[in-house]
């Protein structure tokens, strides 16, 4: 099963033993946040594909991703299958597809795509792969990305298309880990981050390449970001904890058997704190505006800590 599928049904389970009030408030949240043409935006502008990406995994993993909303959410996609777009778009785009026919079974690519698309797009992101195995952002990048690289990978898993060199990318990931257990996002980057390690870790899992030695360090990189507010940080030189890197950091964690090595009670206070008794989460402290992103991070934080009880 892809990497992305297997994460929402683990997410949906741990979401299911939340009280009920709390799943139908930030469910009613996301669904008041479609737009009229079906899609979902950030905090400004209107809809696009990477907003409309977390609207839908959140919608997803509450059990609401059906009925109206979800037709309208496909014909948005539908809407955008013709356009060029960015890997993360790419990701959205696909995963989207994904989430509506499992959810709803709605199959965005019947009337609209083209019989090589999926060949086509596949083409078109092994043009940012580097000299190095990895992939860069795009396709004037010099550098590879641990991030884009990881979401390359995702892409071809949901697009049912191979890795062209396997072993490239596993050189290339291993080279961006530094000697604290963490690991960089570009080769030219000065500290390793919580969410470029999330990422690697998740290409050496899907690969099968991840190594004991490598679990081990990370599993004490992590710890280390862990604030005395409970939450993770997105790296060493950044004081505040944000909802984002907690979920990738707890993520990440827990695919390595290692949330025992933080504090999981002070973790899912923080994780509380930043939900909006209106529906939907918070990204930061003081932050003063939800948005669908944080929402499904938010979500996706407190299934992980819901499942370690």
């Amino acid at each position: 099963m892809p990497y992305l599928e297997d994460l929402t049904i683990r997410l949906a389970s741990g979401v299911a033993a939340l009280p009920e009030a709390s799943r139908q408030r930030h469910a009613q949240f996301l669904l008041a946040a479609q737009r009229e043409d079906g899609g979902f935006a950030g905090r400004e502008g209107g809809s696009d594909l990477y907003y409309t990406g977390f609207a839908l995994r959140g919608l997803s993993i509450l059990g609401e991703l059906y009925g109206e909303p979800a037709e309208r959410a496909a014909a948005y996609l539908q809407g955008r299958m013709h356009e060029q777009e960015t890997i993360i778009d790419f990701l959205s785009l696909i995963y989207g597809g994904a989430l509506l026919e499992m959810s709803a079974g709605l199959d965005i690519y019947a009337s609209t795509a083209a019989p090589d698309w999926r060949r086509s797009v596949a083409d078109a992101l092994e043009r940012l792969r580097c000299d190095d195995g990895g992939y860069a952002k795009g396709p004037e990048g010099r550098a590879s990305s641990t991030y884009h690289s990881f979401l390359v990978l995702l892409c071809l898993q949901l697009l049912e298309m191979p890795l062209p060199d396997e072993a490239g990318l596993i050189r290339f990931i291993r080279s961006q880990q530094r000697d604290d257990g963490g690991f960089l996002e570009i080769r030219a980057g000065k500290r390793a981050g919580t969410n470029p390690t999330a990422a690697a870790i998740g290409v050496l899992r899907i690969l099968d390449a991840l190594d004991d030695d490598t679990r081990e360090a990370t599993i004490d990189f992590l710890a280390e970001m862990q604030n005395d507010d409970g939450g993770l940080r997105a790296n060493t030189r950044i004081p505040f904890s944000d909802v984002l890197s907690t979920f990738t950091g707890l993520l990440t964690l827990s695919d390595l058997d290692g949330l025992d090595e933080i504090d999981i009670v002070a973790a899912r206070r923080y994780v509380e704190r930043m939900e909006c008794e209106q529906g939907g989460f918070y990204g930061v402290e003081l932050d003063d505006q939800t948005d669908v992103e944080y929402t499904f991070y938010g979500l996706g934080a407190l299934a992980l800590l819901t499942a370690t009880e």
